[in-house]
């Protein structure tokens, strides 16, 4: 019997309906907590979000279908979520990788052994707590009718987002993160019970005691944990996120050699206008105004990082006239402005964290390809100069990096290398190098032709013109992993992933019952597996066209959510009997998505027409996509995350393809449904 959107909500119904919004919200939003929680303290994570993703959705399908065994041995709710919380907090500086065919900064700072037993144990935990929240979401499912369920699930799911992003904005700390949960989750986790209520209230009440006192002296940006502690000398402050050491507000005249080789090489007072992205507490800047520059434009993608550069850097270059402060996403700040500069440096620009939990992209993931490189190139001056710096780790990475230079100028960048703390470069090119000292221009070399440098935090071990090397494959747009050495999935992804398999088929076969096993249906596996792919090439490219802010990436959360809504609400109004004509548009947008590269948006000039653009053509099939998962609804929940790291090795646009190959395969095993909905 079809749904009607138009009749009223019988009065028996809203009471479970209420509760279905809380659970829906209350498994989102807590996914959302611990996606940034936990890799606030175990920074590994901060690379493997994704898996927490996972790890929640599993756990929530797990609890759908056991939903009816009630007296299935599991601890209570608020005591696995105790345990989690401890397992993180008692771990949290254990987790080090080996930085070798792909970079994974802080892996030189070794604190023990790489505990990579860790991660399935965290997974377990996490697929164990979502276990309770989906036996009440399944329960509820389960006594309501499916498309109005579906609904207001989603609806449940939007709040969450909107709620959580309002708490990031907001800069709130977790303690307020997990008493919203609480607050929320109560009437479903606290039990029927009195002796129930009171371990559940003990549980919880430790588990807030634990969250507050870890981080009662930190700092919540939108992105890190923030940690501030004076230096040794006392004449400045460092910086540390998620348990790292990121930045050092310190006076610029104590810094690196990097941050001033491209000054000594040309002059003070040789760049008059400059760009500097990834400016964070502002030693970047404050080098530039010693150096006599008249303008500067500090582009910082964290609001707190700048904020505290602001209160906390002695030499206080944020309260410079000559400063102008933009928060922002560095790639999508060069879309946006028309200026041109006599230097545009790149300073430092690592993070210690993915976009989102469902992409395997760092925030400056975009900001190191030949495209980035190139449109740094169209804003310099015609004696311009284009520096990036960082602590590179390795040496192919600076061979990487220089061969990308190579390619987007036309010519080979001048580079410095540094040693100590692995390898540190200047890496730059532009016009400005046909000024460099004649005795200067040589191939790349190293010592002992090669003097001591100024600054002797790191010493310089070679310098010269360096072509790169050609046979590592360059980041682009559409393969975005610069920290990779090679396309493939590295060794700790695939050692990761066995362990999370080996987990989720345990507790799966030990928590899901036989019978639901025995009905799995294929068709809503791959109509699950084929969406979530579809959702993170759709994250991936409004991150590259709009900036890999949490802003965006929340929009992009809540119009993926919105356009599930819209297709409940289509089909509730429609009574959409055929589903085949479903299936051709959607392989046709598809295929459009597929031919028309994102990079073709990117010379769009008018923001509003490349939005929209890009709305239509990323939104499109997600909305048809959904009409078509509605209109044969059934609960399902996994999938998705391991073929996601194929994007590790294809790249991104080549994750259209098995997301075809899925709805293909979808159409197939979903026959019955079809033919069903023909003769009805």
């Amino acid at each position: 019997m079809e749904e009607n959107a138009d009749s009223p909500v019988p009065a028996p119904m809203r009471r479970p309906l209420l509760r279905l919004f809380q659970a829906s919200f209350s498994i989102l939003f807590l996914e959302l907590v611990l996606i940034r929680w936990v890799p606030s303290y175990m920074r590994l994570f901060g690379y493997f979000t994704n898996f927490i993703l996972l790890g929640s959705l599993l756990g929530a399908g797990i609890g759908i279908l056991t939903h009816r065994r009630s007296r299935l041995p599991l601890p209570g709710f608020a005591l696995l979520l105790l345990a989690l919380v401890g397992m993180v907090l008692a771990n949290q500086y254990r987790l080090n990788l080996p930085s070798t065919k792909e970079l994974f900064y802080g892996a030189a700072m070794k604190a023990g052994g790489e505990n990579y037993w860790v991660i399935p144990v965290v997974f377990a935990l996490v697929v164990l707590v979502f276990v309770p929240l989906g036996r009440q979401l399944g329960a509820l499912l389960a006594t309501l009718p499916p498309l109005l369920a579906y609904g207001v699930d989603i609806a449940g799911s939007l709040a969450g987002i909107a709620v959580f992003a309002a708490l990031s904005f907001l800069s709130l700390p977790p303690l307020v993160w997990f008493l919203v949960f609480l607050a929320i989750a109560w009437p479903l986790v606290a039990g029927p019970s009195r002796i129930g209520w009171i371990v559940t209230a003990v549980a919880a009440a430790i588990t807030l005691v634990l969250v507050a006192k870890a981080g009662w002296s930190d700092i919540w940006s939108p992105y890190y944990r923030i940690t501030v502690t004076p230096t040794v000398d006392r004449d400045g402050y460092m910086i540390g996120v998620n348990n790292l050491g990121h930045q050092q507000a310190s006076p610029a005249r104590a810094r690196e050699g990097f941050y001033h080789r491209a000054y000594e090489l040309f002059g003070p007072g040789a760049f008059k206008r400059v760009l500097i992205i990834g400016a964070g507490s502002g030693t970047d800047v404050s080098v530039a105004l010693a150096n006599g520059v008249e303008h500067v434009d500090a582009v910082e993608i964290d609001p707190r990082l700048y904020e505290l550069g602001r209160k906390l850097h002695p030499d206080h270059p944020y309260d410079d006239p000559r400063v102008s402060v933009h928060i922002d996403d560095g790639r999508a700040f060069l879309r946006k402005s028309q200026d041109r500069y006599d230097l545009i440096i790149f300073a430092l620009t690592d993070s210690l964290r993915l976009t989102s939990s469902h992409a395997a992209l760092r925030l400056e993931s975009f900001l190191l390809t030949e495209e980035s490189l190139r449109s740094a190139r169209a804003h310099l001056s015609d004696q311009g100069l284009l520096v990036l710096y960082n602590y590179y780790r390795e040496d192919w990475s600076i061979k990487k990096l220089a061969a990308m230079s190579n390619a987007a100028f036309g010519a080979p960048p001048y580079v410095t290398s540094y040693g100590a703390w692995g390898r540190a470069a200047a890496i730059m090119n532009g016009p400005r190098l046909a000024a460099l000292p004649p005795a200067l221009v040589h191939p790349y070399r190293e010592p002992p032709a090669v003097p001591p440098p100024r600054h002797r935090w790191i010493p310089a071990i070679g310098a010269g013109l360096m072509a790169g090397d050609p046979t590592l494959k360059p980041a682009t747009d559409d393969w975005p992993f610069f920290y990779l050495s090679k396309p493939a999935v590295s060794g700790v992804y695939l050692w990761a992933i066995l362990g999370i398999l080996v987990v989720a088929a345990v507790i799966g076969g030990a928590l899901t019952p036989t019978a639901a096993i025995r009905r799995f249906d294929w068709h809503f596996f791959f109509l699950g597996a084929a969406f979530m792919l579809l959702e993170t090439r759709s994250l991936v490219t409004f991150a590259l066209l709009f900036g890999t802010t949490w802003m965006v990436n929340a929009l992009v959360f809540f119009a993926i959510l919105s356009s599930v809504l819209a297709a409940v609400l289509l089909n509730a109004r429609l009574k959409l009997r055929r589903v085949g004509w479903l299936y051709a548009t959607l392989f046709v947008l598809l295929a459009l998505n597929y031919a028309i590269p994102v990079r073709a948006l990117l010379d769009i000039g008018s923001s509003t027409l490349r939005y929209l653009l890009a709305s239509v053509f990323a939104f499109a099939p997600i909305f048809v996509a959904n009409v078509v998962f509605s209109r044969s609804f059934r609960d399902t929940a996994e999938a998705d995350n391991v073929v996601e790291y194929a994007a590790l090795a294809t790249g991104t646009q080549a994750l259209l393809i098995p997301v075809m190959v899925f709805y293909a395969a979808a159409l197939f095993f979903g026959r019955r449904l079809i033919r069903a909905g023909a003769a009805s």
